[in-house]
């Protein structure tokens, strides 16, 4: 049981019972955070990755169910390719530690997103993490590569026309429950909760179809300064809001 007593409760009391069960983050501001220290952006991702393991960790150890996070964006590939490169190679390590540093943990680790247009050394390197943490019962952090909403949209809707003419279900068959089985999180409940550090205030092709009905919390601390202090206070938030769904 995670220990609430060393933090302030005037500040970061949450109430256990009423956690989000599903946590989005878009973890934004990496190459400012290095930028506005002389580093190199590639160092603020690597700052950016620390900060990923710690929350993954603080978020299993206080019960959420599934964090995803926004690691890697179709859009992404429009950058320097030297980023880029870094970015792969960041990205790879991590998959590569994974196994050794969640051991004991029970977390599992599914990706999201367009898989066949990442390097196929980190597509083998996602299919053993994967296939290795599988069994795990505890959080389930998403981790979304090679990610586009528009772009899943657009699949999904090629994948309800395919099984219409392969006669495998009819149009009037169609609605939202047959739609998001065709999206990449097919069997994630939606995010009730979507944070985004850095003071950027905007989705930015992410889960937008999935995030109809997500509580938006925006912070202007950027990602590799992003501590278990500021979730606590995210989900106080949260917990204070009224979710009406549309209703009264």
């Amino acid at each position: 049981m995670f220990n609430f007593s060393r933090f302030k409760k005037t500040s970061y009391e949450i109430d256990k019972n009423n956690l989000p069960v599903h946590i989005a983050i878009i973890m934004d501001g990496n190459g400012r955070w290095a930028k506005r220290r002389g580093l190199s952006r590639s160092l603020g991702h690597r700052e950016g990755s620390n900060v990923l393991k710690r929350i993954t960790e603080f978020c299993s150890d206080l019960g959420i169910k599934y964090l995803t996070v926004y690691a890697f964006s179709t859009e992404n590939w429009k950058r320097p390719k030297s980023e880029v490169d870094k970015l792969m190679d960041l990205l790879l390590e991590y998959l590569k530690k994974a196994e050794d540093e969640l051991s004991g943990k029970n977390i599992r680790i599914k990706v999201i997103g367009d898989k066949k247009g990442l390097p196929l050394e980190i597509q083998k390197q996602v299919e053993r993490v994967e296939k290795f943490s599988r069994e795990n019962t505890g959080l389930c952090l998403n981790m979304a590569l090679n990610y586009g909403s528009r772009n899943e949209i657009i699949n999904a809707a090629k994948l309800l026309i395919k099984d219409c003419n392969d006669g495998k279900i009819k149009v009037d068959d169609i609605d939202e429950n047959l739609f998001s089985d065709r999206l990449y999180t097919t069997g994630i409940p939606d995010p009730d909760l979507l944070i985004r550090p850095s003071g950027e205030q905007r989705i930015s092709n992410f889960l937008l179809w999935q995030a109809a009905y997500t509580e938006f919390w925006y912070s202007n601390v950027m990602w590799p300064d992003f501590k278990k202090e500021h979730l606590l206070e995210a989900i106080r938030d949260y917990q204070n809001r009224n979710r009406r769904f549309g209703g009264i």
